[in-house]
């Protein structure tokens, strides 16, 4: 028997355009008086400032600081902003590295935490995961689940679109990311979850069918690609891991975030990264590849920006990431040159 594990859960997911104008009812909703709310220095003219107002109008008690780094000390300073002012709800509004700041900090004052996305770049805004430097691991590690995410698409189309194909590459990669989760229970006898992995496929197949919608940046588009990447989050929480949605794909692109000078957006790299992965997996790596074609994302070494030698050291180091973790990569053990002729078969150097 698996041991059991708490399922935290969004308790309101509100995704729509102009919703942000009902985050002070949602905080009336759930009880909250005084309210954190945590932004970027660009984030916050794009929404920040509209939320302060919504949630003062609201008769909330409101303050607002900035997250300019994704580190600890950042997390260790809001935190102790929430503290002082007797928060009972830290608001992330923002992008990746502001969501995960707001949600840490959340978790280390014992608070509850408020997704607000003001893009759609990876699965963070629903997760309890956060990634901050200085915890001495590249990857994603425990926080806090949100319990409302306000997702307004109207505010998050206005983002570059750059992020929003990053998006699409996170959720995507969960293709490769489900098969290594079920390769890691057939070897190993792991934990997996039919449900979960079951969530993340569906996230991903229906981003990659809903590919030229998103593109045009048509709304339903736009919906479809924030609906995946809640359920991602939601898949996760249900797993007690990121498992479902966090293969060798990802750890892939974590060896790029230490090894390469300048690292491309997270998802950007777990695109490129599904590619590779999924012919190791034997999987229609092709028609991913055209998936992300179709998304405006990167398939290439050099739309990301990356020298090839840092993609073919990403791929022998990638299974060194994180120990325990049992992917394909496990299993293939790429030399050098394997991995140089991986990512030349499929056209990524």
């Amino acid at each position: 028997m698996r041991e059991s594990h708490r399922i935290e859960l969004p308790r309101i997911v509100l995704v729509g355009a102009g919703v942000i104008e009902e985050l002070g009812e949602i905080c009336l909703e759930l009880g909250f008086g005084r309210a954190l709310i945590v932004s970027g220095r660009r984030t916050f003219k794009v929404a920040g400032e509209r939320a302060i107002e919504i949630l003062k109008r609201s008769g909330l008690e409101v303050k607002a600081t900035h997250a300019l780094r994704a580190n600890l000390e950042t997390v260790e300073r809001v935190a102790g902003e929430a503290g002082d002012m007797g928060a009972e709800v830290v608001i992330g509004v923002g992008g990746g590295r502001v969501i995960d700041v707001a949600k840490m900090a959340a978790a280390k004052s014992r608070i509850e935490f408020i997704s607000a996305p003001t893009t759609a770049s990876h699965d963070g805004i629903a997760s309890s995961l956060a990634s901050i430097k200085g915890l001495g691991r590249p990857y994603s590690v425990k926080a806090v689940a949100p319990i409302a995410v306000v997702a307004d698409s109207e505010v998050i189309a206005g983002a570059p679109y750059r992020l929003t194909a990053s998006g699409c590459g996170d959720v995507i990669a969960k293709v490769v990311a489900v098969r290594d989760w079920r390769l890691a229970h057939e070897v190993n006898g792991e934990y997996y979850g039919e449900y979960a992995a079951s969530l993340a496929l569906m996230s991903s197949n229906l981003v990659m069918r809903s590919a030229e919608l998103i593109r045009a940046r048509d709304d339903e588009g736009y919906r479809t690609l924030i609906e995946a990447l809640v359920s991602c989050g939601v898949a996760m929480s249900i797993a007690g891991s990121s498992r479902p949605c966090s293969g060798s794909e990802h750890l892939f692109s974590h060896a790029l975030d230490v090894i390469a000078p300048r690292p491309a957006l997270h998802g950007e790299q777990c695109g490129v990264g599904t590619i590779m992965m999924a012919k190791l997996h034997s999987l229609d790596w092709r028609e991913i590849r055209e998936s992300l074609r179709a998304v405006g994302a990167p398939t290439t070494a050099e739309e990301l920006g990356i020298e090839p030698r840092y993609i073919v050291e990403a791929l022998v180091r990638a299974r060194w990431i994180r120990p325990g973790r049992y992917t394909i990569l496990d299993e293939v053990r790429l030399t050098s040159e394997e991995a140089k002729r991986l990512a030349e078969e499929c056209e990524v150097i």
